[in-house]
């Protein structure tokens, strides 16, 4: 077999390189697309589960609240508590400072106190400057500093840092550095970090180190914790961010492996073709004594050769490709998990070998039909040049039985939050349409072939395809394929659209927004004052304004923060993207309307109470009794007794949100602050009255904060229009990919097309020379296989827009919801599809066209001979 593989095979390899180069490159872009997003997520994963256990340290417990902080007086039950070796207490905060060009940056401040924290977590002791002198040593205690990693001193190189509470600017000065990796962080003294922003007698942890021999649940029994804290082990963070982004990941990897589908007919055309050309040699060898096995195993091992090469080339390929992103773009592949980590590449050869086998599985399963048919060459017919023989047909049953165990899949639940049985239900509709094509091909050029009866040259297109179903069902599998896999994306990009487009419409009713915080984690250091919105409401040219409030739930800790927005609700039914219609509220109950996630993470159904918002608002007791933030503008923001913790939130509805994946909660905005007296203020919606242009209402708007110097420039303002515009562009930017997907499969099934052609009119010389004989010209034959062609094609193209349609309600309906816990309306566009189609068969007709060139010249004339 060796020695046939350096002769045999490599004689052909060598005179027909570009053909084999193009599936090897098919093989080498999925392998590589694939290992890539492997190493990027594995590599990020990495760094962040590193940098979260050097800020945590290694406690024993770690009492969090589930939102906001909690009084410190707790802090000191916890650390004079008989079985406590070690108490850290902990303050967390998200804000933003000025970069080395002026522009906001994030950056997490993590207040500590620097007497205990070098015992949990060393990472986080703070280390004064090398050159600072020797009465600086105690700036890690002093009001005014601040200790950065490396990631932030990249980031802030000055050595006085601006940093934002409220509509104010902090000056802080550098002091020195902490070892700790991860995202841009800056270490203070505890007391320093409350007073700087208004968290004065507030914590957001407490790490505990227990003595000896001591356990942890009668700990926290013994402790009689209220129930808006809560004490567990320190669970890795990197384990629930890798669980949360396993779907993303998990989709980008079969998004990747889309090249490595389509690299896979490409394999099978190569080799068909390859096959065809060299069927009298395989004959030969036949008659020389290599047998019908032997013939299958020296063509599958050329397959699995391409498949070697184009592998181990996939597998450098992406490594750099990794190295690359993670140079450039950090480990945040656009789903937002690992925002600010810049990793290295840490590199596996286990990965390796699997993404590589992939690769080798894939070409050896495109190669198997090719070294099947050179299997079953009959020697002597295939010697005097009487063509392949011919297929034995599919059986029919074998496609119903997998359609039908499609779409029982489909309805199958996720599994580990990745709906593994809905790509199970994806490939066996694919592969039991693909299969159907003969039966489909016989039923519809059954009843149009009467038709046709009395016109010569569509006569012989239309019965050629009739009656070698099984060529026309294999030359037409990669359109079938590439085709529904295109339809299947379009559809899906466009019903994603036009519901992003319709929740844009519902979320942003207002002509003006304004807001000073650029993300959700730092709500409580970035807020607009109530005293400033008053004084907006009032500026002219203003017709009225809504004010939002948004803050973080960690409802449970093995899962990631949720979104609590207060805002004028009014009529759910026109304010809110809801689901359904909204229910109404019970009396003395609080009314919450839930986003999709919630529904599926937390069981938050309508019509339900849900009890852990509940023990989240106990929090707001302690909070709330701190006294009101330096820069408070009103003595309205003075907090006001919270209401009992025990206030039932009942469910009245649920919402579409497309930005905040994992969970959301809208409420009234005059029920939050009724029960939490918080009324500082994240976003603003103006609507104007059209008597001052919209430009002098921003002009206006910034003059109003700049009188507090540099508050202008901590505005974010918006028209409605420019908001809608950012939207769908990013959201456009995000699947350009799928185009270029796209584009690939299509080119990928019509040189399938054109590889089968051409092994169909090499094999069918003779049968071109005797139409020749005839009276037929060559145009005539031409045409008629261009006829074929088009009748072929068209049956790809019918086929692949009806198991696109069906594999694009599955994603939409099955994989989008279960991957990332919202729906969307479908939405066919018709005119794209249709143009998509009628570009295939056009492209079929000139590929069939052009590979019948060579077929019906002289040398098809000439082979007649062979046999006289």
């Amino acid at each position: 077999m060796f020695a046939l593989l350096q002769t045999f095979s490599w004689k052909e390899l060598r005179y027909h390189p570009w053909r084999n180069a193009a599936a090897v490159v098919a093989v080498m872009l999925g392998v590589a697309l694939a290992f890539s997003v492997h190493l990027i997520n594995a590599s990020a994963l990495s760094e962040f589960s590193q940098a979260v256990r050097a800020v945590n340290g290694q406690p024993d417990l770690e009492l969090r609240a589930v939102q906001g902080g909690f009084d410190e007086a707790l802090y000191r039950q916890v650390a004079n508590h008989p079985q406590v070796a070690l108490a850290s207490p902990v303050l967390e905060l998200a804000t933003y400072a000025l970069g080395g060009k002026g522009e906001r940056q994030a950056l997490r401040i993590v207040g500590v106190d620097a007497l205990v924290v070098a015992g949990i977590a060393p990472a986080l002791m703070p280390v004064p400057a090398s050159d600072a002198a020797v009465t600086d040593r105690f700036a890690l205690f002093a009001p005014d500093t601040i200790f950065l990693n490396p990631a932030a001193r990249q980031v802030f190189k000055a050595d006085q840092l601006q940093l934002q509470s409220g509509l104010q600017w902090k000056s802080v000065t550098v002091a020195g550095s902490v070892s700790t990796g991860g995202g841009p962080l800056g270490v203070m003294d505890i007391a320093a970090a409350q007073d700087l922003f208004g968290k004065g007698g507030q914590l957001s942890r407490i790490d505990v180190r227990l003595k000896a021999g001591s356990d942890a649940a009668s700990f926290a029994a013994s402790l009689r914790l209220p129930p808006h804290i809560t004490a567990t082990a320190p669970g890795d963070a990197a384990e629930r961010v890798s669980n949360l982004s396993r779907a993303y990941r998990v989709n980008l990897t079969v998004l990747a492996l889309v090249a490595l589908f389509t690299g896979a007919f490409l394999v099978f055309s190569v080799l068909s073709l390859s096959v065809a050309k060299r069927a009298q040699q395989f004959a030969l060898l036949g008659v020389l004594g290599l047998t019908g096995r032997e013939r299958l195993q020296l063509v599958l091992a050329e397959s699995l050769l391409l498949g070697g090469v184009g592998s181990a080339a996939g597998i450098a390929l992406g490594s750099a490709l990794a190295a690359l992103a993670l140079r450039l773009l950090g480990g945040d592949l656009g789903g937002g998990y690992f925002a600010g980590v810049a990793p290295s590449l840490q590199w596996n050869g286990w990965a390796a070998l699997v993404y590589g086998a992939l690769g080798v599985a894939a070409a050896g399963v495109g190669g198997w039909w090719p070294a099947r048919a050179a299997q079953q060459l009959p020697p002597a017919q295939t010697l005097k040049g009487l063509g392949l023989a011919a297929g034995t047909g599919s059986a029919r049953w074998l496609s119903i039985v997998l359609i039908a165990a499609s779409a029982l899949l489909a309805l199958a639940p996720p599994v580990f939050g990745i709906p593994l049985a809905a790509y199970l239900s994806v490939g066996a509709l694919l592969v039991g349409g693909i299969t159907a094509l003969p039966w489909l091909i016989a039923l519809l050029y059954g009843r149009l072939s009467p038709w046709v009866a009395h016109r010569l040259l569509p006569l012989l297109a239309v019965e050629r395809a009739r009656r070698v179903r099984e060529s026309a069902a294999v030359a037409v599998s990669g359109v079938v394929a590439s085709l529904s896999l295109a339809v299947a994306l379009t559809v899906m990009v466009a019903s994603f659209r036009d519901s992003v487009t319709h929740w844009l419409d519902v979320v942003l009713p207002a002509d003006l927004y304004v807001r000073t915080g650029l993300g959700g984690p730092a709500s409580d250091t970035a807020y607009f004052p109530p005293g400033f919105v008053e004084t907006l409401a009032r500026l002219p040219g203003v017709a009225r304004v809504s004010a939002l409030r948004t803050r973080q739930l960690l409802l449970d800790p093995g899962k990631p923060a949720v979104t609590l927005i207060a805002r004028a609700i009014g009529d759910a039914a026109t304010t809110l993207p809801l689901v359904g219609s909204p229910l109404p509220v019970p009396p003395g109950h609080a009314g919450i309307y839930v986003s999709e996630a919630m529904v599926d993470l937390y069981g938050a159904r309508p019509g339900s109470v849900f009890l852990p918002l509940s023990q989240a608002f106990g929090a707001y007791t302690q909070e709330n009794s701190a006294p009101p933030a330096p820069d408070s503008t009103s003595a309205a923001n003075a907090p006001r007794p919270a209401a009992p913790a025990a206030t039932p939130f009942f469910v009245a509805g649920v919402w579409r949100d497309y930005a905040r994946q994992f969970g959301a909660i809208v409420m009234a905005q005059q029920d939050f602050e009724r029960l939490t007296g918080d009324r500082r203020v994240n976003d603003v919606a103006l609507w104007l009255n059209g008597d001052v242009g919209e430009a002098q209402v921003q002009q206006a708007i910034r003059r109003l904060a700049e009188q507090q110097p540099g508050a202008g420039a901590l505005l974010e303002l918006a028209s409605v229009s420019q908001l809608r515009a950012i939207s769908l562009r990013i959201f456009d930017r995000s699947f350009a990919v799928t185009y270029w997907l796209q584009a690939v499969a299509i080119a990928i099934g019509l040189f399938g097309v054109a590889a089968s052609f051409s092994a169909q009119v090499l094999a069918r010389r003779k049968e071109f020379g005797l139409l020749a004989h005839l009276g037929l010209t060559r145009r005539q034959i031409l045409t008629v296989v261009a006829g074929e062609g088009a009748a072929w094609t068209a049956i790809g193209a019918l086929a692949g827009l009806a198991l696109g349609l069906a594999v694009s309600t599955i994603l939409v309906h099955v994989v989008n919801p279960q991957s990332f816990h919202w729906t969307m309306d479908l939405m066919l566009p018709w005119l794209r599809l249709l143009a998509l189609c009628a570009a295939v068969v056009i492209a079929g007709t000139l590929t069939a066209w052009l590979a019948g060139r060579a077929a019906a010249g002289k040398d098809a004339v000439l082979a007649v001979k062979e046999d006289w």
